[in-house]
This record gives structure tokens, C-alpha cells and sequence, in this order.
């Protein structure tokens, strides 16, 4: 009986306090669990197809977003297709007397095997670093082109970081359609299922908060 007297006289406040202390931690876990299993879905944003001035294949995943690019081609969505390219490890290799061939140059035999004639295809300056690099140099390229619209061709991971470094750097320059491989291996809805698409997932997410950090992190050169 006192117990219970003590209970029903605890004060509205302090009860609210109790109920709140427990609510908190059971949001957080829920949301917590609520954006892992739902993440990768998040990460995919592509846009629907259009016509364009050209197509930028970004650097990585070879030779799926060649391939891509070629398809995109073929369909007549552009006239042309943009490749991006870097010094390294080309320059140090050279400094070694090491032949090197980049990326860029398997990617141009790719496009030219599946359909795209040679002259259809342009290698984009500046050198590249990272994503951000290829969104400047893409962005340079554009900024000339009578339609200021291009297609990116990317990794279906990549594409919601894409449209967001787009966004930061080179929206002003024009329109970027922003597509995923279609036959992309990534498993959205199981991403954590294996180790290539969990560290995708990571990665992704940590460089979406650099950006919208306004890119304190910046890459080593």
C-alpha cells in the first residue's frame, strides 16, 4: 500500500521524465535499424534517360560503365562519349621506365568494340583525382556544348553521390542525367550480404557527409 500511495503521488513531471528515458533509446535503436536496412535502396538515384550532348563514363569499375556507356549510345541518346583520365600511376611508372596504359585507353577500345566509332570519343582534360575532379572536368566540357546537358554513367552505388557532388560543383555549367549499369551486381536491398557492397555502402555514406560537410576531407594527391 505505501508503494503504491508513493506511485500514484509521484509527481506528472518525474513520470514523464521515466517514460521519456525510455522512449529515446527504442527511437534511436529503430531508426538506427530503420536506415541500415534501408540504405543501399537510398544510395540508388538515377534519372531517367534523355537526350544529350554526350556521355561521361566515370573512372572505376571496368569495363561495366564502358559497356553501359555503349549501350546508352547506340540507342542515340548522344553524339558523343567522354572519358576521364589521371596521371597516376602513369606518371610514376614512367618515372620507373614501366610502360603504362590508363584506364581511359582500355575504356576507348571497350566503346570502339561495342559500336562507338573512334571519332565519337573524347578524352577529357583536366587530369582526375577523385569524383569531384570528374564533376569539374565534366562540368569545363559542358560549359562549350550547345545543349547543356550531359548523361554520367556510373556504378548504381555511386549515383545519389554523383548527382550531390554535381549539385555542389558544376550544376551551374548544365544538366546531368545521372545513370546506374543496368546489369549492376549491387544488391540494394542486402547490401551488407558481402564485402564489396558493404564497403560500396560505406564509403558512399562517408563521402556524401564530405560533401555535405563542404568537403573538409579532401583526397590525397
Amino acid at each position: 500500500m505505501p508503494g503504491l500511495v508513493l506511485g500514484s503521488i509521484l509527481p506528472t513531471e518525474a513520470r514523464r521524465r521515466n517514460h521519456v528515458w525510455v522512449l529515446v533509446p527504442g527511437t534511436v535503436l529503430f531508426a538506427g535499424l530503420f536506415i541500415f536496412f534501408n540504405i543501399g535502396r537510398w544510395l540508388v538515384a538515377e534519372d531517367p534517360l534523355e537526350k544529350a550532348s554526350a556521355i561521361a563514363v566515370l573512372s572505376g569499375k571496368m569495363p561495366s560503365r564502358a559497356l553501359e556507356a555503349a549501350r546508352i549510345y547506340r540507342e542515340g541518346y548522344a553524339s558523343e562519349v567522354w572519358l576521364t583520365h589521371q596521371t597516376e600511376p602513369g606518371a610514376s611508372l614512367e618515372a620507373l621506365s614501366v610502360p603504362f596504359t590508363g584506364e581511359e585507353s582500355y575504356d576507348r577500345l571497350i566503346l570502339i568494340r561495342k559500336g562507338v566509332p573512334e571519332s565519337a570519343i573524347r578524352v577529357l582534360d583536366p587530369p582526375i583525382v577523385n569524383t569531384a575532379d570528374e564533376m569539374l572536368a565534366i562540368g569545363q566540357a559542358l560549359s562549350t556544348e550547345k545543349q547543356r546537358k550531359v548523361i554520367i554513367v556510373t556504378s548504381k552505388v555511386h549515383t545519389r553521390r554523383v548527382k550531390a557532388l554535381w549539385k555542389n560543383i558544376s550544376s551551374a555549367q548544365g544538366e546531368a542525367i545521372v545513370r546506374g549499369v543496368s546489369d549492376d551486381g549491387f544488391d540494394p536491398a542486402h547490401w551488407w550480404g558481402n564485402t564489396g557492397d558493404a564497403l560500396d555502402v560505406v564509403r558512399e555514406a562517408l563521402g556524401l557527409l564530405n560533401v555535405w560537410a563542404g568537403f573538409p576531407v579532401q583526397p590525397a594527391r
